[in-house]
C-alpha cells in the first residue's frame, strides 16, 4: 500500500466549500514559502537542523506555573493543560522538579470529583475527557504521590455512571455520546486496571457501527469520518483487542489518503486543510493499523517504514509548525498554543521511531539532536510510563463491579 494515496472522495473544486478552495493556494504558497526560504541559503541536513528545543523547553516550562489571560476560555480544561505540557517535555526528555510535579499532583487531587473521575478544575463536574487528561498527566509523573491520586473504587463506579445499553459511554452525566469517551474510559480503565468483564460489554460493536463509508471512524454512527474521532475508535479497540472489528484495509486506505501530497502534514477530514494536531491524530494510527495487519498475517508489511511518508511529515512539523519564540502551531499564520505544541510533538516523535526492541528503526530528518523520545501509540505518554503505570495498579485487586445502571 503506498504511502500517499490518491484522494478516496470527491476533490473537484464544484464540491469543496469555496473558503476550503480559498485558502488552500495561500496555504501550499506559505508552505512553499518557509521551506524556500531555507533552501535557498542551506543544505538539507542545516535546513532540518533547527529544531528549537530549548525555546519550546522555556515556553512549556512557563506554562506550568503561570497562563496569560488567553488561556483564560480553558479554565475548565485545567487537567489538559497539565497533561499537554508534561507530556510535551518527556518528549524533549527534559527533566520535572519534584517540587513541581508535586503540585500538579496536589491540583489533580482537587479536581478529582468525590463521586469519581476528574473535572476541568477543582469544584467541576467530572468529565471523561480531563479524566483522561488527569490520568495520563499522572501516569507521565509516575511516583507513588501521583498514583495515590487515583481514587480506582469511584473511578470504576463513575465509568458504571457513563455506560449506556448499547455500549456506548456518555462523556459526562447527562452528556454527549461518542467515540471520544468509549477512547478515555477504556485508556483509563487500562492503565489503573479496573476493567470488569461486564464494563466495555457491547463497547466494540457500537465502535465498529461508527465506521463510514469512506473507511474512517466518525463520532457516531452514521457520521463523516474524522481524524480524532477515527483515533479514539481504533486505540480503544487495541486496548480491547477488538481491531478485527473494522474493515481494516478500508480504514488504511482512509487515513493514508489525508496525508496532503504538497504540504507533507495531515488534514483531519476529506477535503480540509492540513492542521499540525493531526500529526499525531491521523499519523497515530499507522502502527496500531500495522500491528493489526501484522497479527492477521499481512506479509506486505515494511519491518523498517509505517504505512505515510514519515520524512515529508517531519519536514511540515520543523519548517511550518514551530514559533520562533517556542511553543508549536497548527499551521503558518497561526498562534502557538500547547494543544498544538503537545501534538506536534507526539507526531514528530511517531514519524522519528519504527517499531521496538530488535524491530526498532529509526528515521530522524536533520540533525541527530532533532531525535525526540518515543511515545505510546494507544496512549500518547511514554513507553516506560505506560509499563511503570500498569505494573503498579496490576498489583492491586480489580475492584468489585457493580450492576450497570440504567442509561442516564
Amino acid at each position: 500500500f503506498p504511502p500517499l494515496t490518491p484522494y478516496s472522495c470527491l476533490t473537484a473544486d464544484l464540491y469543496i466549500p469555496s473558503h476550503i478552495v480559498q485558502e488552500s493556494p495561500q496555504l501550499s504558497g506559505e508552505a512553499f514559502g518557509e521551506w524556500g526560504v531555507c533552501a535557498g541559503s542551506c543544505n538539507s541536513e542545516e535546513v532540518l537542523g533547527d529544531f528549537l528545543r530549548e525555546k519550546h523547553f522555556h515556553y512549556l516550562k512557563r506554562g506550568l506555573r503561570q497562563l496569560t489571560d488567553a488561556y483564560e476560555c480553558l479554565d475548565a480544561s485545567r487537567p489538559w493543560l497539565c497533561y499537554w505540557i508534561l507530556h510535551s517535555l518527556e518528549l524533549l526528555e527534559e527533566p520535572i522538579p519534584e517540587s513541581v510535579t508535586s503540585d500538579v499532583c496536589q491540583f489533580l487531587s482537587r479536581c478529582q470529583s468525590p463521586s469519581g473521575g476528574f473535572g476541568g478544575g477543582p469544584n467541576q463536574y467530572p468529565h471523561l475527557a480531563p479524566t483522561y487528561a488527569a490520568v495520563n498527566a499522572l501516569c507521565i509523573i509516575g511516583t507513588e504521590e501521583a498514583y495515590s491520586v487515583i481514587n480506582r473504587e469511584k473511578l470504576l463506579d463513575y465509568l458504571y455512571s457513563l455506560k449506556q445499553p448499547d455500549g456506548s459511554f456518555i462523556m459526562h452525566i447527562g452528556g454527549e455520546v461518542d467515540v471520544r469517551s468509549a477512547y478515555c474510559a477504556a485508556s483509563v480503565a487500562s492503565l489503573t486496571n479496573i476493567i470488569t468483564p461486564t464494563l466495555f460489554e457491547g463497547t466494540a460493536d457500537w465502535i465498529a457501527r461508527c465506521q463510514n463509508w469512506e473507511g474512517g471512524i466518525g463520532g457516531v454512527p452514521g457520521m463523516e469520518a474524522h481524524g480524532g474521532y477515527t483515533f479514539c475508535g481504533l486505540a480503544a479497540l487495541v486496548i480491547l483487542k477488538s481491531e478485527h472489528v473494522l474493515n481494516l484495509k478500508s480504514l488504511l486506505h482512509w487515513v493514508t489518503s489525508r496525508q496532503m501530497r504538497f504540504e507533507g502534514g495531515f488534514q483531519g477530514r476529506c477535503n480540509k486543510l492540513v492542521d499540525g494536531c493531526y500529526s499525531f491524530w491521523q499519523a497515530g494510527l499507522l502502527p496500531l493499523l500495522h500491528r493489526a495487519l501484522h497479527a492477521k498475517g499481512d506479509s506486505a508489511l515494511s519491518m523498517t517504514h509505517w504505512m505515510f511518508d514519515q520524512e515529508a511529515l517531519q519536514e511540515y512539523i520543523l519548517l511550518c509548525c514551530q514559533c520562533p519564540a517556542g511553543g508549536l502551531l497548527d499551521k503558518p499564520g497561526k498562534f502557538r498554543d500547547f494543544y498544538h505544541t503537545c501534538y506536534c510533538l507526539s507526531g514528530l516523535s511517531i514519524a522519528q521511531h519504527f517499531g521496538s526492541g530488535d524491530l526498532l528503526h529509526e528515521v530522524v530528518l536533520g540533525v541527530p539532536e532533532n531525535r525526540l523520545q518515543p511515545t505510546h501509540p494507544v496512549y500518547n505518554i511514554s513507553p516506560d510510563k505506560v509499563v511503570q503505570a500498569v505494573m503498579h495498579f496490576l498489583k492491586k485487586p480489580v475492584p468489585s463491579a457493580k450492576e450497570e445502571p440504567v442509561a442516564n
